[in-house]
């Protein structure tokens, strides 16, 4: 049984890259299981795997004592590649290939006021709650304001403007408990807000931007709105990476007199 073991281990590191990926869908997997059977699709599902990843994390830094979570214990190391920047930035190209702007121009200028008012709103309450907690200068704020406009805009922001990696990972922290919020709080709020159409899943996309936390929510409310309210937390993403190292990270740095 030993024997057994060490060759099955010896494979799992050799191959960390497939393991990650068969770790990562069987909790995806499991995750939707529970979201179905326990909360009748009121949890979603990536909000589940999201949590379950924290924990395993948490878990894999005090078992190894190591900086890098679950990814610190060697057969597991691929999911550190599998959640680099590498691929994340082939994630974002890959959204971005699939969004197409005359679609986005039908949602009228609705549609394109709640893209502006979110990221931008987002980037702002997002720095001013770093600068609350003691980060004063314009690349943590901006980064900090990034992760809680999504978190891939935090850390894309965070690398272009030269983030030191513990803001990068606050950020990421940020966009994360954005997402979670988004997903279970969408079904609660949607009769109250009117959330019951394409063009309001549209402004509603917009708005919030997190394009997982939108699908996720709009997935438990009506599942026919899933499109729409993607197809605008996409271009959500898409421009908070262009303006967050740019126009924001400008604004701020001319505000705190840098």
């Amino acid at each position: 049984m030993n024997d057994l073991w060490l060759a099955t281990e010896s494979v799992l590191i050799k191959y960390s890259l497939v393991t990650a990926f068969a770790v990562v869908g069987i909790i995806v997997w499991l995750s939707y299981a529970v979201s179905r059977r326990l909360t009748h699709g009121r949890m979603h599902g990536s909000a589940i795997a999201i949590l379950v990843g924290l924990l395993l994390a948490y878990l894999g830094g005090l078992a190894t004592d190591g900086k890098k979570g679950i990814a610190d214990i060697e057969c597991l190391a691929g999911i550190g590649l599998m959640g680099g920047a590498m691929l994340r930035d082939f994630a974002i190209v890959a959204t971005a290939f699939g969004v197409r702007l005359d679609e986005f121009l039908k949602t009228g200028i609705g549609g394109v006021v709640s893209l502006l008012v979110g990221v931008l709103s987002s980037f702002f309450i997002g720095a001013m709650i770093a600068y609350a907690f003691g980060y004063r200068d314009a690349v943590s704020m901006t980064t900090i304001g990034g992760g809680a406009a999504t978190y891939i805009v935090g850390p894309v922001t965070g690398t272009a403007l030269g983030a030191s990696s513990e803001v990068i990972a606050l950020s990421v922290a940020a966009g994360l408990v954005k997402s979670m919020l988004v997903m279970i709080a969408t079904p609660v709020v949607a009769p109250w807000i009117g959330l019951d159409n394409p063009r309001s899943a549209l402004i509603f996309g917009g708005l919030m931007g997190t394009t997982s936390g939108v699908a996720g929510g709009l997935a438990a409310t009506d599942e026919k709105l899933v499109p729409y309210g993607a197809m605008t937390a996409t271009f959500y993403t898409g421009l908070g990476c262009l303006l967050g190292p740019s126009v924001v990270y400008i604004v701020l740095r001319a505000a705190l007199g840098a």
